[in-house]
């Protein structure tokens, strides 16, 4: 039993560093003036076969209105404990939200794809606003998105 539990250690000490290397990133969006209120976003993460693996970030603290992030509350479930000490205030038409994240090597050029899902008070739901896919070679290349969103961009 000891060495099979020696054995397990060593092969974790071995594999855990490659699985757990991550770098930050800083994810960069910028909104349009689009003349309402603060923006709710949502930035998620699919696989290459577009089963929900998580939630980087929550702008807008009022769950109340998580609901209108269609994309994400049919992917995540509306699960709020996925997101719990990963939201900030929402983002006002014209200003940027900007916030750099640990993120796994592993989910870069592996067909993972970050969404953002947008929604403003009183104005029209956008979700998958931005969906793009998680590659080296798109670091630093901004993005439109269709409603809200002017540009995103992601650095590597």
């Amino acid at each position: 039993m000891k060495s099979m539990i020696a054995a397990l250690a060593v092969t974790t000490a071995l594999t855990a560093p490659g699985l757990a290397m991550a770098r930050p990133v800083t994810l960069t969006t910028t909104l349009n003036n689009y003349g309402g209120n603060g923006a709710y976003l949502a930035l998620y993460v699919t696989d290459a076969t577009g089963a929900y693996k998580g939630t980087l970030w929550m702008a807008g603290s009022k769950s109340k209105y998580y609901g209108h992030l269609s994309g994400w509350e049919r992917s995540s479930r509306g699960n709020l404990a996925d997101i719990n000490g990963i939201t900030g205030a929402s983002v006002g038409a014209g200003r940027t939200l900007k916030i750099t994240l640990d993120l796994a090597d592993a989910l870069f050029d592996a067909g993972y794809k970050l969404h953002i899902d947008a929604a403003a008070e009183d104005m029209r739901d956008s979700p998958s606003e931005v969906v793009v896919p998680l590659t080296s070679a798109g670091a630093g290349r901004p993005l439109a998105g269709r409603s809200y969103i002017r540009s995103f961009t992601y650095d590597k």
